[in-house]
């Protein structure tokens, strides 16, 4: 079963709000006042952690976690109302974002509305309780052999659809849920709208998971960077991992990279405290690369803090936005140039041979006369590097800082530590 995919994704991005966080309010109208700041920087499309209200039974921390759902077609209060929500996407889609929102499938809070009215939902524990999801004591497991939880959950996500029109859906932990219930789910909603899928699912772990997502996480490389950053590993190790992505779910597959989000920040550290000096340099391998990038509440600023994830912890903006014109370009060159067009057949990406392969990753990635050339050094090394491939021809201009290089000739490029070279013909 194949499905019609939306025109806008192949060169979007993904900004991932948390609500709870992002303003001292914690609330969709206080979060509405940003929408003009994360446009100039060319956010496209907006997700949304969890909506929904948290189960207060068994809740972590003062507040909860967002992952706890109590009802699946009700706002938590926490945020405001569901006409608050309705007037924020309408806001935003009128300004030309997308919206998705977080979708937590396999589980949900112990009070939940469905323990009371179809407590045979649930899966149940020895004991007869209902059964805790794989230790986390604050949720319990849905039962998807049970054909009318199948469709009361498919049901509770065309609400969304139908009631505030969303762009679709980032799917929490979906290889948790078979794959046959997204497919079907899939295949319910697109008689109501061509939706966006993003499934938190690594490709090297689950590839069948492409059938009904048009995107998936790239946990695998997000571990490897941080061991690789670590502990010294050889840049080669890098390459193996970026080889099996791209071969990985066929020509229109879409990876998804970041250097952070929700869970990263919150229980392994920031981008700083993981990458180091690397971090930006990673940051632009995720803009660059075949796939879409994801960027976390906070790392335009840049944040160095871990936020909490069950307590009021909010992101501490200070007016200054270092990193604005940083991933303004990025999403810029992303939006724009169709070189970098995610899970396009069109796209040809050549990993370019040099002297310092061993350091520094370099590609050329082309669609018809567009041409984007990406230089990253790996290494803490100051390098000469020389490039000897004949894919790479003619002038480009660096995204950066405007200055025009000719790759004509003889091709020599000199990268300082860390350092991170983007040019588009």
């Amino acid at each position: 079963m194949s499905f019609k995919k939306a025109a806008w994704i192949n060169n979007t991005d993904v900004y991932e709000v948390n609500v709870r966080q992002y303003t001292p309010e914690g609330t969709f109208n206080a979060f509405a006042k940003e929408l003009p700041r994360l446009q100039q920087m060319g956010v496209s499309t907006l997700w949304f952690m969890p909506i929904t209200p948290i189960a207060q039974q068994n809740k972590k921390g003062s507040l909860g976690s967002p992952y706890a759902c109590s009802d699946y077609t009700a706002i938590n209060p926490e945020f405001g109302t569901l006409n608050d929500f309705k007037k924020l996407v309408k806001l935003a889609q009128g300004m030309g974002f997308n919206v998705i929102i977080d979708w937590v499938a396999n589980h949900t809070g112990w009070d939940h509305v469905w323990t009371v009215t179809n407590p045979e939902y649930f899966k149940r524990a020895e004991n007869g309780d209902f059964k805790i999801a794989s230790g986390m004591s604050d949720i319990i497991e849905l039962d998807y052999q049970n054909p009318a939880l199948r469709k009361a959950m498919i049901d509770a996500m065309e609400f969304w659809v139908k009631e505030c029109d969303i762009d679709g859906y980032r799917c929490d932990l979906a290889f948790w849920v078979q794959l046959d219930f997204w497919m079907e789910a899939r295949a319910a909603l697109e008689k109501t709208k061509t939706l966006f899928w993003l499934a938190e699912s690594d490709p090297l772990d689950h590839p069948d998971y492409y059938q009904a997502f048009d995107a998936c996480y790239t946990w695998t490389w997000m571990h490897k960077t941080e061991e690789f950053y670590k502990q010294g590993q050889d840049k080669y190790l890098l390459d193996e991992v970026v080889h099996r992505y791209d071969t990985n779910g066929g020509p229109d597959a879409i990876p998804l990279w970041f250097t952070s989000n929700h869970d990263e920040n919150t229980w392994n550290g920031t981008e700083y405290e993981k990458y180091g000096d690397a971090a930006k340099a990673l940051a632009v391998f995720s803009f660059t690369r075949n796939g879409l990038p994801l960027i976390y509440s906070g790392q335009e600023l840049p944040n160095y803090k871990r936020l909490q994830f069950f307590d009021k912890d909010q992101i501490d903006w200070n007016g200054k936005y270092e990193l604005h014109d940083f991933y303004k370009t990025l999403l810029t060159l992303h939006k724009n140039n169709t070189a970098l067009r995610a899970g396009d057949a069109a796209v040809t990406t050549y990993n370019l041979s040099m002297n310092n392969g061993d350091k520094v990753m370099a590609y050329l990635r082309k669609n018809g006369q567009a041409e984007v050339l990406v230089l990253l050094n790996f290494s803490k090394e100051a390098l000469s590097c020389s490039i000897l491939d004949e894919h790479l021809n003619g002038k480009f201009i660096n995204v950066f800082d405007k200055h025009e290089e000719d790759f004509t000739g003889l091709k020599i490029v000199e990268l300082q530590p860390w350092q991170y070279l983007v040019y588009e013909k």
